[in-house]
């Protein structure tokens, strides 16, 4: 689209509502290591987030132990972070678009470290709950504002180099969550026991701040609009009956009030849509704009980043596979995970030339090597249950997909958005990772269960392992012929 056609429609827009917005006012152009510094706060806040949703699984039984907590405050620990965060991610991210998301990162970052700190300090299952639901909100808050501020600050011409970062760094936060959690439990450093995985945000997040108040700028819409109070209410309850009883259904045995709030769901999510659209025929500011629905990449990155993330089945199965089933110890299964994590560090690196090579066709690289890799890993343990050559060769590969699509989906599908929404669209592609995770962790884990009721061998849990990935692999499979369809839209887009 032209200058000229925007600023055509700028004149044309009706009082109160938000202009697209092309580039971000400044008092001249910010020397490059400004650039630099921020894009390294920012990424400081991608590291944090699925650091903590990862670091926590290797100190669970630390925690049983001092705080002597119940199974089910362990479970409540580890799902009320990813609850919470998924929650209030399209919420964070359209205040972000609405009252300025250097702001918005902020306190996202200050509430991030005083709950971390929080946590360190809870004397009982209780209170590190709470911290860990102040967590997860906080976190929901910071990371939607990350992605807008990459999409709004940086020439379009960096957003791959700049994405391939984001990869990069969330690739080395998953791995370093598994290694970082054990080597922490197992050296206490400074004598403290697990209350250290929760300690180290607190020096890094308030850097982080410093940082972010010194050197991110701010960006935003020069108009305001009214924040929609009900559109806030209604989703928050929808997520919240669709994403808590995935994340803690199959620990609690599927009781019948999960599948109550699945039914309760589908009502309020009707309410909401309703509650949208008039909001928006009365020329109102809706919370979630619905025309980025009628977006047909916008749609399809969204199937694709819900599948894409699924792939949380893996860390679930592969940790229990190793530490149940070959009775390896906590930071043996962590260093098992080095070939994968090393593919999620590749992948990244890799996706520059890639795009350059293949455009929009870098997902389909990355889905088939996901697919592949999986697939690889499966099959390599038909002959034997231990884990060998072949087995890591698939993890490997698997890993360079991971790292390889994470960054390409997020740049595709909010680089459609224009960028007044770019908070909002941050929040909603985020969100659906977060509920394909807790769909893998729910629904295929399932199956890995399933099949390891019939025996506790080393080689029943293989083939648990097996079927779950196995799923996953399909799933990719479908993800491939998904992307194709994603490329050919971009296509009759750019021709018309």
């Amino acid at each position: 689209m032209k200058p000229a056609d925007l600023d055509e429609r700028a004149a044309a827009a009706p009082i109160g509502a938000v202009p697209r917005i092309d580039h971000v006012p400044t008092r001249g152009q910010a020397p490059r290591f400004r650039s630099v510094l921020a894009l390294a706060v920012l990424l400081t806040g991608t590291f944090l987030s699925p650091l903590d949703y990862f670091i926590v699984n290797l100190a669970l039984p630390a925690i049983r132990i001092s705080l002597h907590a119940t199974a089910a405050q362990l479970q409540l620990i580890v799902s009320v972070y990813a609850s919470a965060f998924a929650v209030l991610l399209v919420t964070a991210g359209r205040l972000g678009d609405l009252y300025g998301r250097k702001k918005l990162f902020m306190s996202g970052m200050a509430g991030f470290v005083i709950s971390s700190a929080l946590c360190a300090g809870s004397r009982n299952g209780l209170i590190l709950i709470i911290g860990r639901i102040l967590q997860g909100a906080s976190a929901s808050v910071m990371v939607p504002q990350i992605l807008a501020t990459i999409r709004t600050v940086f020439p379009k011409e960096q957003q791959t180099k700049v994405m391939s970062l984001y990869g990069f760094v969330f690739g080395i936060a998953s791995v370093a969550g598994q290694l970082g959690g054990g080597a922490l439990i197992t050296l206490k450093p400074f004598g403290l026991d697990w209350q250290s995985i929760f300690l180290i945000n607190v020096p890094v997040g308030t850097l982080a701040l410093i940082g972010a108040w010194r050197f991110v700028p701010e960006n935003r819409p020069e108009l305001r609009a009214r924040i929609d109070i009900n559109g806030v209410f209604l989703l928050s309850i929808f997520l919240a009956l669709v994403i808590y009883p995935l994340t803690q259904g199959r620990e609690a045995g599927w009781p019948a009030w999960t599948f109550v709030c699945f039914g309760l769901s589908v009502p309020v999510l009707i309410l909401f849509l309703v509650t949208e659209h008039r909001l928006e025929a009365r020329h109102g500011d809706p919370l979630v704009d619905l025309h980025l629905f009628r977006n047909p990449v916008f749609s399809i990155g969204l199937a694709l980043a819900f599948c894409f993330y699924c792939d949380s089945v893996f860390f679930l199965t592969y940790g229990i596979f190793l530490q149940s089933g070959l009775h390896w110890t906590a930071w043996t299964s962590g260093v098992a995970i080095l070939p994968f994590g090393i593919g999620a560090v590749l992948g990244p690196l890799m996706s520059p030339e890639l795009v350059r090579r293949v455009g929009s066709h870098v997902l389909t690289v990355g889905f088939g090597l996901l697919a592949g890799g999986f697939g690889i890993s499966g099959l390599a343990l038909f002959h034997e249950p231990i884990p060998g050559a072949w087995f890591y060769f698939g993890l490997l590969l698997a890993g360079m997909g991971l790292g390889t699509v994470l960054p390409s989906v997020v740049r595709i599908v909010i680089g459609e958005i224009e960028l007044a929404k770019a908070g909002l669209a941050s929040g909603v592609v985020t969100s659906m990772l977060q509920i394909g995770s807790a769909f893998g962790a729910t629904a295929i884990s399932g199956v890995f269960f399933s099949v390891l009721s019939t025996g506790t061998s080393p080689a029943d849990y293989a083939r648990a392992y097996q079927a779950a990935i196995g799923i996953a692999s399909i799933l990719f499979v479908a993800c491939v012929i998904l992307s194709i369809m994603l490329v050919g839209r971009q296509a009759r887009a750019a021709r018309a």
